[in-house]
């Protein structure tokens, strides 16, 4: 018997599946286009998005015949959500979370709403990416569609809602509308009573792992799937990346390194909300019962792709033609030892603590002896530096990191790797499977038919690790002095800004 892991993003879709052991049996991947209907607007048409999903999952079904899949489950981009209607029709696009609607209901919500009230709930602060916001605007401009709507699904749910299964949606991804209570495990009826928002227009809420239906007869056969397949609640995707890379306890942390950079790690009690406020964390539950994770980020893979389209324009454009890896070519020109160059990655907006938006990016030691790979390596230690910085001020809520498991598009590069483990002074441990998030999602299936009786059992049938990158310490203690350096960066740089500003 085999397990299905879906995984649905901002601008693709993936199908695997898996055997129990965590072998991978087949893989599809299908891409879609973000719909900006006007400016500051940003949606995904959720019916191209699900016939996407069934392309995927119609691909990888024909390939394995012989080893029929027994459960399903749905990893997911947070925050957007669906209209549906209870017979499953689907009423309209779902409006991503850097979509500028929702932003006009902010100020009501502070006046109502402290940081401290809403993190002591809910694990966040307010932010206008969240669902929260994107409802309220739902039923304030367009009434006829939030009243027609039966629920309102956030992605997860609501492939498995159309697969067949009920309209329910695990704790990590109810967590990103705003409106669910991390104590209680559900709906918060104060937060839905600030903003004016029906909970019957929600789905239920459970544990990631829980069974919540079977696959319907007529999808089964139009996608090829056998019948009777289990559809469990799946979760957040980095939350499925964590659990399909082993990270599922105390002291070990994913680091993502695809558009967003993002270290994910895993701790076993909720937090003080003013320690984790101070630093700009969230506290979410994560894919295993009775722990929860945070995220560390900022978006050093947008850099690098920044990069590549312009001091690498034309080996990009001859790598496109031949259908090779750009990034292949452009890593080997970067220099073992660390970069003359210093970056401040304010290229666009930071991540924790301080999320600023009005700075820029600076790069700092250019002369005519630079090269590309300088360049290119400056920026990843800048990036890895701005992490580093948030990862340096955790002591006090006792997150404790001592070890890195690289997933996504970057951890293709060893030299990225490696760069990374030294700044850092911590092993960076590869998983031999790179798509952690389906095989998180595939480890939920299994958890929730049956086929592991835990989510450690199913971490350790289906995870193994290729390599270890131990840090070179001696190298590390050169990152330490050129780390102080870099730290005086953006104080500078918010000087300038300010200088720049007056003039103005």
């Amino acid at each position: 018997m085999s397990l299905l892991g879906i995984d649905v993003g901002t601008t693709g879709c993936k199908a695997a599946i898996f055997s129990e052991e965590g072998r991978l049996l087949a893989l599809h991947y299908e891409e879609y286009q973000i719909r900006k209907p006007r400016q500051g607007w940003a949606e995904l048409d959720a019916a191209e998005v699900w016939d996407k999903v069934k392309l995927a999952i119609r691909s990888v079904a024909t390939q394995c015949g012989e080893d029929p899949i027994k459960a399903l489950s749905v990893s997911s981009l947070g925050e957007a959500v669906v209209p549906v209607t209870k017979d499953r029709k689907i009423l309209g696009p779902s409006i991503l979370f850097f979509d500028t609607r929702g932003g006009e209901f902010m100020d009501e919500l502070h006046e109502n709403l402290s940081d401290k009230k809403l993190y002591s709930i809910n694990g966040n602060t307010l932010g206008n990416q969240y669902g929260l916001t994107k409802l309220m605007w739902i039923k304030q401009h367009r009434p006829d569609l939030y009243q027609r709507a039966d629920k309102f699904l956030l992605w997860s749910s609501f492939i498995s809602f159309m697969l067949g299964a009920n309209p329910v949606v695990d704790y990590s991804l109810a967590n990103r509308t705003l409106l669910f209570d991390l104590d209680q495990k559900e709906w918060s009826k104060e937060l839905l009573k600030i903003a004016n928002l029906d909970q019957s227009k929600l789905p239920d809420t459970a544990p990631s792992g829980t069974k919540i239906g079977i696959i319907s007869t007529h999808i089964a056969n139009e996608i090829g799937l056998p019948k009777g397949v289990t559809i469990t609640a799946g979760a957040h995707d980095q939350n499925a990346n964590a659990l399909g890379c082993g990270v599922i306890k105390p002291g070990c942390a994913v680091y993502g390194m695809g558009t967003f950079i993002c270290i994910t790690p895993v701790f076993e009690n909720r937090i003080e909300p003013s320690i984790m406020i101070q630093r700009g964390l969230n506290t979410e539950h994560h894919a295993v019962p009775e722990r929860y994770v945070c995220f560390i980020y900022n978006q050093g893979g947008s850099i690098i792709n920044w990069f590549r389209s312009t001091f690498a324009a034309n080996v990009y454009q001859q790598a496109e033609s031949a259908g090779d890896d750009v990034y292949d070519s452009l890593f080997r020109e970067i220099p073992e030892e660390p970069s003359s160059v210093f970056v401040l990655p304010h290229f666009t907006i930071t991540g924790p603590p301080d999320f600023i938006n009005d700075s820029s990016g600076v790069m700092v030691g250019l002369n005519l002896d630079t090269t590309r790979g300088d360049i290119l390596k400056g920026i990843i230690e800048g990036v890895t530096f701005s992490l580093k910085d948030v990862v340096d001020s955790l002591a006090p809520t006792d997150i404790d990191i001592n070890e890195y498991r690289p997933v996504g598009g970057g951890s293709k590069s060893e030299a990225w790797i490696q760069t990374s483990a030294n700044i850092f002074g911590k092993p960076f441990k590869l998983p031999v499977v790179k798509e952690a998030g389906t095989l998180g999602a595939a480890i939920i299936a299994g958890v929730g038919s049956g086929v592991f009786a835990s989510f450690e059992e199913g971490v350790e049938a289906s995870v193994r690790l290729e390599r270890t990158f131990e840090p070179d310490m001696k190298i590390n203690q050169h990152y330490k002095v050129r780390y102080e350096a870099y730290k005086e960066l953006w104080p500078l740089m918010g000087k300038y800004l300010r200088k720049l500003a007056a003039m103005n």
